[in-house]
């Protein structure tokens, strides 16, 4: 496994490889790898000749200075994980190598960042989009992969690619969990030993969302039943708890279609801020 560190060495080998007919399966991460991202390396490996994973705490994507610098920073234990996942590069630039100047350009991606993590987390997604715009010009890969925990942020890419013409596949991915429910997360790290075990009410919460909106509540009885789940646990701080359109992320006020409907929630706990989904 190659680790290499800036731009133009990676551009260098990867073009090389591109030269040579290999294909290019990408995996951009923030780090503090954990299973599903491995999940991803693994698939990208499958489907393709090379599997590419960037390491990069993106500084232009936090609204919370304190997040940012709170964030876990792992890449030996990381690079330890990548190697029987299957990774054959590993790109690991500084923040001063992907940013020697910061950037200028603002992305607005619409109605798809006015709710939710849009919302919530002003300016996130224009970093999202320049630094995954970054990643793609300097890796070029035929297909990138993306869990759908985040799922506002693969919507956003698919729709910067779709518009900016980017000659790369998105390939969606689901969530992987914990055997308790809990949306597998580096943010999980950072819990307290008592609040790891509260977080999978979170996705009991969901859970508890989705039964009622398939036998015929409203989303308005839904969401009445999802606040009296978590008055039963206040360590909770409920951000949002929304339900979206699959395709557009804007509100519903009823079931839709087959998988089409997606439930969204971020709530803060022990000060450390999770999000998860689901899509039924």
């Amino acid at each position: 496994m190659l680790i290499l560190n800036t731009i133009k060495e990676t551009q260098e080998f990867l073009k090389n490889q591109q030269r040579a007919g290999k294909t290019i399966g990408f995996v951009p991460t923030m780090g503090a790898l954990h299973a599903g991202h491995i999940s991803l390396i693994e698939r990208a490996k499958q489907e393709n000749d090379l599997a590419v994973c960037s390491i990069f705490v993106n500084p232009t994507q936090f609204n919370n200075p304190e997040d940012l610098k709170k964030y876990p920073r792992t890449l030996e234990k990381d690079c330890e994980a990548l190697l029987p996942a299957g990774c054959d590069v590993v790109f690991a630039p500084s923040a001063e190598e992907m940013y020697p100047v910061l950037p200028q350009l603002r992305m607005d991606f619409g109605s798809l960042e006015t709710v939710m993590e849009g919302k919530f987390r002003p300016g996130h997604f224009n970093g999202v989009g320049i630094v995954v715009s970054k990643l793609f010009n300097i890796v070029k890969p035929e297909k990138a992969y993306f869990g759908l925990k985040d799922l506002q942020q693969v919507a956003v890419i698919r729709r910067m690619v779709q518009d900016l013409s980017f000659d790369v596949a998105i390939i969606p991915c689901p969530t992987l969990r914990e055997t308790d429910g809990l949306a597998m997360s580096s943010r999980n790290t950072r819990l307290s030993t008592e609040a790891r075990a509260l977080a999978p009410q979170i996705f009991k919460s969901l859970t508890l969302a989705k039964e009622k909106l398939q036998t015929g509540a409203s989303v308005y009885e839904m969401q009445i039943a999802v606040n009296e789940h978590f008055a039963k646990f206040p360590a909770f701080e409920l951000e949002y708890f929304e339900a979206s359109d699959f395709d557009t992320l804007q509100a519903i006020n009823k079931k839709t279609v087959e998988g089409k409907t997606a439930l969204c929630i971020a709530a803060f706990l022990d000060g450390v801020r999770l999000i998860d989904n689901i899509v039924f």
